[in-house]
């Protein structure tokens, strides 16, 4: 079984903000597969589908950031799936707005949603992928710029954005985490025509 969390913030606040980009990469793969987050368990929103002949849950935890490895934890452990298939999908602001980055472990990097799953599941060894938003253009401090809406002249850029992050996901699924490392990482900028054989 793997599971692919999103990470993000719950409520209509937070819904179309930096930090919830996570949240709509899950909710692309929900419409491109025609399911609904219809279950509640694990502080979570979260469906469980079939991919590739495997069961997959699709998970966006309701705990807030700061607290997103109680949720994860919490579903790892009934279904009992080891940390090697469970892949995070965040927000990296040390990434240029644009890139896409698959790393199968590492540190925190800041991020506070990944420090509290390395907390709570006792390991860095979990893939991930690190969407760029990028610092901010004019003056924000951090903590506004992660919580505001993207720019308007990102808005285009945006939609290709999670679709290639949602193509990564497909390929972790199908192919490993080291084919979509080879593929995405090789991408400088989001060109949706060199990643063709992705089938999310």
């Amino acid at each position: 079984m793997d599971l692919i969390v999103g990470l993000g913030n719950p409520g209509r606040k937070y819904s179309h903000t930096r930090h919830n980009i996570g949240f709509m990469v899950i909710d692309t793969m929900c419409r491109n597969m025609g399911v609904k987050l219809e279950n509640r368990k694990f502080h979570s929103k979260n469906t469980v589908v079939e991919r590739y002949g495997k069961e997959l849950i699709l998970l966006k935890p309701t705990t807030y950031m700061n607290l997103s490895g109680i949720s994860v934890k919490a579903c790892a452990d009934y279904y009992h799936i080891k940390s090697d298939r469970i892949l995070v999908i965040h927000d990296d602001l040390d990434l240029p707005f644009g890139r896409i980055k698959v790393v199968s472990n590492g540190s925190t990097g800041g991020h506070r949603g990944i420090k509290s799953i390395i907390e709570n599941l006792s390991e860095t060894a979990f893939p991930r992928i690190k969407i760029g938003i990028g610092r901010p253009e004019q003056g924000e401090p951090i903590e506004e710029f992660v919580l505001s809406p993207f720019y308007d002249s990102q808005t285009e850029m945006l939609k290709k954005v999670v679709d290639l992050s949602g193509k990564a996901c497909d390929l972790f699924l199908s192919d490993g985490i080291i084919a979509a490392m080879n593929r995405i990482n090789a991408n400088k900028s989001i060109d949706m025509e060199e990643i063709t054989e992705c089938r999310v």
